[in-house]
C-alpha cells in the first residue's frame, strides 16, 4: 500500500469555489487582487476571446443562477457506514450509497476527485410519470431528511407545472457539474436519455464539458414502444462526453499499448509445456540476478534446461522453461523474427521476463472504432425477464442490458478503473461491473449512489418485502454476485480447470453508505438559551451515533477512500485506527491517559511514514 500525505481535515465538504479561484491564480496570477478576481484584467488578457451578455449564446432557464450556485455549495451532511446490510466489507473495494446524489456528490469530492475513469447514468427523462427531485436551495441536506425520514412520495414532474423542463434543468445540472470533477483527464460520462430532454440535455452538456468534448450520440434501438402518435419510439440516445477528448480519442481509436501476463497456472485445459528462449530476452531484474530452480506460487515455472541470468537487462543465455504457457504460438513465430498479429487483431511487440521472471506480453491495441448505432441487444422484455430470473419478480419495467453497460464500461476503462452510476435504479452497473471483471480478470470498482425511493404500495416489490428502491438493487447485487462466481465455477469444470482461482479472486462484495446529517451538532448562533447551547457544545458528537460513523467522517473530510484498509489498534484499552499505511491515526476514545498518547507514538514510530497526522 503507497503511503499518502493528508492534508488538514475540515468541517464540510470540499470548497469548489476556494479550488476554482486556486486554478485561476495559477494561470493568471495577476487577475487576484486581494484574493478577489480583477475582471476587467481578466478582460484584457483574454482580449478578442470575451463577449458581451448580449452576444452570448447560452441556454438560460428560470433557476439556472440558482442551480449554478448549488453545485458550488459545501455539504453538511456524512455517509454512514451499514456494515449489516454490506457484502464482504472489509475486503471489498466497491460501494453501494444510499441518498439525494446532489449531496453525495458533494461528499464525494475531496475523496474521488479525478479517480473516477468512467461514468454512466440513466437519470429521469422527465416524461411526466418520472420523479425529478426539487432541490432546496436554503437547506437541501435538511429538506432531504425529511422527506426520506417521512416516507414521502418524491414528486413527479407533469407537464401541467408551468417550469416543466425548467425543472428537470435545475435537478441535473449541479449533479452534472459536480461528476466532472470526478473523472479522471481521461474519463468519459455515457448519459441515457430520450426524445423529451436529449435537446436541452446537449446543451447543458455542452456547458458544462465544453462543446469541443462532445464525443457522439449513441443510438440503442430498445425494439419496443408503448407509444402511439405519428411515430412510435424504438429507440433511446446515449450522449456521450469526455473529459478531455484531445486525450480521449487515443482510447476511442484503440490506440495504445497493452501489457498482460503469458502464463497460466497449470490444468487439464492449460497444461505445462517446454519452451527455449534464446539469449537476449529483455530480463526487468536487479542485474546479476540468476534464477536456476523452479519459482512462482500458483503460476509455477520449472527450469529444465540453463539459468535465467540478467546481464545488461537482458538473458545471458538460452534457457529451456515449462510453465503454463498461454500464447504459445504467438511466442514460437515472435522469437523467429515474425510479425503476430493476435486472434483480437493486436500486434505483439515484445515478449519479456518481468523482475520475478515471469513472462509478459506487450501488444498494441487493436484499432476497433464502435458504432454510433448499437448492436442489438434485446428486447425490453428479455431485460425484464432476466432481471426476474434474478430477483424473482417483476420489480423494474425497463432494465437496461447488461451487455450495453458491459460495453461502455469496456471500451473505455482499464482493469483497475472506478466506475460511477449515480443514478443507480436497478443496479445494471454493477452487475455490469462485476461480470466484465470475471470475463476479462480485471478488478474495477463501481460507486453505487441511489435516493432511497419508496416502492409503490400496491407493487409487486412492496408486497415481496421490498420498502425502498435501494432494499431491491442491494439484493440484485447480492444474488448476481453469486451467479456470476457459479458460473465461473461450472466453466471452469467444463474445460478441466478444477483448480480455476478466479471465482475466489472476484469482488463480488459491496460496502453499504447511508446519507445523513453531520455526526457533530451544529453550533446554534441564535440559542434561546445560552449556558444550555455551551453544555451542548462541550459534548458536541451526536448521542445515537458510533465511532464507525465517526471514522468516516474524518475519512470524508480528509479526502481518504471510503474504501481505504483501516487497521485497528489496541493501545491501553483503547481503539486506535491507523490507515492509509499510517498516514492516518485516529482515537476517539473517551479519557486518554499519557500510556495511550505514548502508545500511539510507538505506533507512529513503527508505521513511520511521511506526512502523518496524529
Amino acid at each position: 500500500m503507497n503511503k499518502q500525505i493528508i492534508p488538514s481535515a475540515e468541517s464540510k465538504s470540499a470548497d469548489l469555489i476556494a479550488q476554482n479561484l486556486e486554478h485561476l491564480k495559477q494561470i493568471f496570477p495577476e487577475v487576484i487582487k486581494e484574493g478577489k478576481v480583477d475582471f476587467e484584467a481578466l478582460h484584457d488578457l483574454l482580449g478578442n476571446y470575451t463577449d458581451t451578455p448580449e452576444e452570448r449564446f447560452a441556454l438560460n432557464w428560470a433557476g439556472k443562477a440558482n442551480a449554478r450556485r448549488e453545485a458550488q455549495k459545501r455539504s453538511t451532511g456524512t455517509l454512514r457506514p451499514c456494515p449489516e446490510e454490506s457484502v464482504d466489507w472489509d475486503k471489498t473495494e466497491n460501494l453501494y450509497i444510499e441518498g439525494d446524489n446532489l449531496e453525495v456528490l458533494k461528499l464525494l469530492q475531496k475523496s474521488y476527485h479525478n479517480r473516477v475513469k468512467m461514468i454512466y447514468i440513466d437519470p429521469p427523462y422527465n416524461t411526466g410519470k418520472d420523479f425529478v427531485y426539487k432541490d432546496n436551495y436554503k437547506d437541501n441536506m435538511q429538506n432531504y431528511l425529511e422527506l426520506t425520514g417521512q416516507d414521502k412520495k418524491l414528486s413527479t414532474n407533469t407537464e401541467s407545472d408551468g417550469r416543466y423542463h425548467s425543472n428537470w434543468l435545475n435537478m441535473m445540472y449541479p449533479r452534472l457539474k459536480l461528476a466532472r470533477n470526478l473523472l479522471t483527464d481521461e474519463g468519459v460520462i455515457f448519459i441515457s436519455i430520450n426524445e423529451n430532454e436529449v435537446a436541452n440535455l446537449r446543451k447543458i452538456c455542452d456547458e458544462i464539458f465544453g462543446e469541443e468534448n462532445f464525443v457522439t450520440e449513441l443510438i440503442w434501438n430498445k425494439q419496443h414502444s408503448q407509444q402511439q402518435g405519428l411515430f412510435k419510439m424504438y429507440h433511446e440516445t446515449i450522449l456521450v462526453y469526455a473529459k478531455n477528448v484531445k486525450i480521449q480519442k487515443n482510447i476511442m481509436g484503440g490506440e495504445g499499448i497493452i501489457e498482460a501476463g503469458a502464463l497460466k497456472k497449470v490444468s487439464r485445459s492449460n497444461p505445462k509445456s517446454e519452451f527455449l528462449f534464446p539469449a537476449g530476452v529483455r530480463f526487468d531484474a536487479p542485474e546479476g540476478t540468476i534464477i536456476e530452480k523452479t519459482f512462482g506460487d500458483s503460476e509455477k515455472v520449472e527450469v529444465v534446461n540453463g539459468r535465467l541470468i540478467c546481464e545488461n537487462g537482458k538473458t545471458k543465455e538460452e534457457v529451456t522453461l515449462a510453465a503454463g504457457w498461454t500464447q504459445k504460438d504467438q511466442m514460437s513465430k515472435y522469437f523467429k523474427g515474425e510479425e503476430v498479429i493476435d486472434s483480437k487483431g493486436q500486434k505483439v511487440l515484445e515478449f519479456y521476463f518481468s523482475s520475478t521472471g515471469k513472462l509478459k506480453s506487450l501488444k498494441e491495441r487493436s484499432k476497433i472504432t464502435p458504432s454510433s448505432l448499437l448492436p442489438e441487444y434485446g428486447m425490453v422484455s428479455e431485460q425484464t425477464a432476466k432481471l426476474r430470473t434474478i430477483l424473482g419478480g417483476n420489480y423494474f419495467d425497463n432494465p437496461k442490458p447488461i451487455n450495453m453497460i458491459k460495453d461502455f464500461v469496456g471500451w473505455f476503462s482499464d482493469s483497475n478503473s472506478i466506475i460511477l452510476d449515480f443514478f443507480s435504479g436497478s443496479a445494471t452497473t454493477a452487475h455490469a461491473v462485476m461480470q466484465l471483471n470475471a470475463e476479462d480478470g480485471g478488478n474495477r470498482k463501481y460507486i453505487c449512489v441511489q435516493i432511497p425511493e419508496p416502492t409503490p404500495e400496491d407493487s409487486e416489490a412492496r408486497k415481496a418485502g421490498y420498502n425502498t428502491i435501494p432494499e431491491i438493487a442491494k439484493e440484485r447485487i447480492r444474488r448476481a454476485g453469486k451467479k456470476i462466481v457459479e458460473e465461473q465455477k461450472e466453466k471452469a469444470e467444463k474445460e478441466g480447470d478444477l483448480f480455476a482461482e478466479e471465482p475466489k479472486k472476484l469482488d463480488i462484495g459491496f460496502k453499504v453508505f447511508k446519507l445523513d446529517s453531520s455526526n457533530i451538532n451544529a453550533w446554534d448562533s441564535n440559542p434561546e438559551n445560552l449556558e444550555t447551547a455551551l453544555q451542548n457544545s462541550l459534548f458536541n458528537i451526536k448521542d445515537d451515533r458510533s465511532e464507525d460513523d465517526l471514522l468516516y467522517e474524518i475519512l470524508i473530510k480528509y479526502g481518504i477512500e471510503l474504501t481505504e484498509k483501516i487497521n485497528r489498534h489496541s493501545i491501553d484499552g483503547k481503539t486506535v485506527y491507523e490507515m492509509g499505511a499510517g498516514s492516518l491515526i485516529v482515537c476517539l476514545a473517551d479519557n486518554l491517559t499519557t500510556d495511550v498518547a505514548e502508545g500511539i507514538g510507538k505506533l507512529f514510530e513503527e508505521v513511520s511514514p511521511e506526512g502523518v497526522d496524529i
